[in-house]
């Protein structure tokens, strides 16, 4: 075991692998997850869901190598208070991309309240309107470029850079095989988090054309929970780890 151990610590091959592996845990963080699945929650097709997560983990990546470019050739530094900064602008991006989930529902006159009287008492609640065929958006099987999940990658790359530098550079003796690290950890990260989307938006491609109120009850549930962890990250980097302070 300690051979082994000593194997992925010292050997090029090794280190390589384990970036892979840490990209692939590295799509199944919380935040990544729920910002992934305000956009999945949309699609009704399989394969455009798993595209999401895939933009998602290319827009990581591009992030990912640029901040490697600064911190590994011109040995850029990236503070605490900086690293503290972009997780809040995560924190943000998380909220309004929970609540143009919630926005889209009721606008999209999927929910409707309605008021009745009986007697003297009168009442409202809510009616979910039973989406038809021929009200159904028109939703493409093929290849859909999404630049929402691309910048949302691209935004989660640049708060995540500085936790990777930290593990990248004690680590990689070059330069170069600093900036291979990333790109494999990127890989890493786009395949895992395409496996993630497919996995998050199998429920939603089940449920959209015959249990319109489970789908319903569903995309709510991915817009709360990105609203919620959102202002969870504002709350945390902002004032318990004092940005403001």
């Amino acid at each position: 075991m300690t051979e082994f151990l000593l194997f992925f610590a010292t050997s090029t091959s090794g280190v390589l692998f384990l970036g892979f592996f840490l990209g692939l845990k590295h799509a199944t963080e919380a935040d990544h997850l729920a910002a992934v699945s305000t956009i999945v929650s949309e699609r009704k097709s399989l394969w455009s869901s798993a595209l999401v997560g895939g933009l998602w983990g290319l827009g990581h990546t591009i992030s990912l190598f640029v901040a490697g470019i600064f911190v590994l050739l011109l040995d850029f530094q990236i503070s605490e208070k900086t690293e503290r900064a972009l997780e809040f602008c995560v924190g943000i991006m998380l909220v309004f991309l929970g609540l143009n989930v919630l926005r889209k529902l009721i606008k999209g006159g999927t929910l409707h309240f309605h008021s009745h009287e009986h007697g003297e008492h009168a009442h409202i609640h809510p009616h979910f309107h039973e989406v038809g065929h021929e009200d159904e958006p028109h939703t493409h099987h093929g290849f859909s470029f999404n630049p929402r999940a691309l910048l949302i990658g691209m935004v989660h790359g640049l708060a995540g850079s500085a936790a990777l530098m930290l593990l990248v550079i004690p680590t990689i003796g070059s330069t170069l095989m600093g900036l291979l690290y990333i790109v494999i950890f990127g890989i890493g990260s786009i395949g895992g988090m395409m496996l993630m989307s497919f996995l998050v938006g199998l429920p939603f491609h089940l449920t959209a054309s015959r249990l319109n109120r489970f789908n319903f009850v569903l995309q709510c549930v991915a817009g709360l929970v990105s609203v919620g962890l959102g202002l969870f990250i504002i709350y945390e980097k902002g004032i318990t780890e004092g940005l403001f302070v």
